[in-house]
Order: C-alpha cells, then sequence, then structure tokens
C-alpha cells in the first residue's frame, strides 16, 4: 500500500501563491505517475497536473498552464504543486493521486488512481 498525505493548503487572496506538498510512504516502489486533482463544491474532480516518475515528464490542464509547476523530490518522496498568480476559480479542495500502472486511459480520468490522500484546502479570496 501507498499512503499519501497533502499539505500546503491556506487561504490567499488573487494573485498570491502557495506551494502545496504530497508526502508518500509505504510500497512507493513502482510508481508510475502523480497527479494533483482538485474538486470545488458541486464540482466534478479535476485532474490538474501530472508527473511521470521515470521520464519525470508533466503535463497539466489549460486553466493552470503558465500559472502551476509540479514537481517530485525522489530522495524526500514528495510531490510538490508551486501555484502562482492564483485565482477564486482555483479555490477547491487538492488531492494528490498515484498509480502503479501505465494504462488505464487519460491521466485526467480519477479513476485510473488507486491511491488518494485526504485532501487539503486551498481558498483564494478576491
Amino acid at each position: 500500500q501507498v499512503q499519501l498525505v497533502e499539505s500546503g493548503g491556506d487561504s490567499v487572496q488573487t494573485g498570491g501563491s502557495l506551494t502545496l506538498s504530497c508526502a508518500a510512504s509505504g510500497s512507493t516502489y513502482g510508481i508510475y505517475c502523480m497527479t494533483w486533482f482538485r474538486q470545488a463544491p458541486g464540482k466534478e474532480r479535476e485532474g490538474v497536473a501530472i508527473i511521470y516518475t521515470g521520464s519525470g515528464g508533466t503535463a497539466y490542464t489549460d486553466s493552470v498552464k503558465g500559472r502551476f509547476t509540479i514537481s517530485r523530490d525522489k530522495a524526500k518522496n514528495t510531490l510538490y504543486l508551486q501555484m502562482n498568480s492564483l485565482k477564486p476559480e482555483d479555490t477547491a479542495m487538492y488531492y494528490c493521486a498515484a498509480t502503479k500502472f501505465s494504462s488505464g486511459g487519460s491521466w485526467l480520468n480519477p479513476g485510473r488512481y488507486n491511491y488518494w490522500g485526504q485532501g487539503t484546502q486551498v481558498t483564494v479570496s478576491s
């Protein structure tokens, strides 16, 4: 099993920055990719950014491109999400997710991931 624990959520004003962290522990060997999702009240969970642990390749959903950066510290087994130029529409609970499988469809599909953290709240006020 893999345990994921997010931290770093906070309340900030529009234009502010935050860095989220996701500490992974347990049987982390073989994780194929790690992804940040977010879910706002009344909305579906949406993929924000992914990093592939082997290649280090990344991808972002269009609404955060140029503002968010996903990264990973292998030695610390920690995933990060640097968020700049935050907007009110970024307000959501942010989750990190991981899978050891390379197949399963789009990285944006929450069903692809079998390990999830408990979430950390980000609130952006105007």
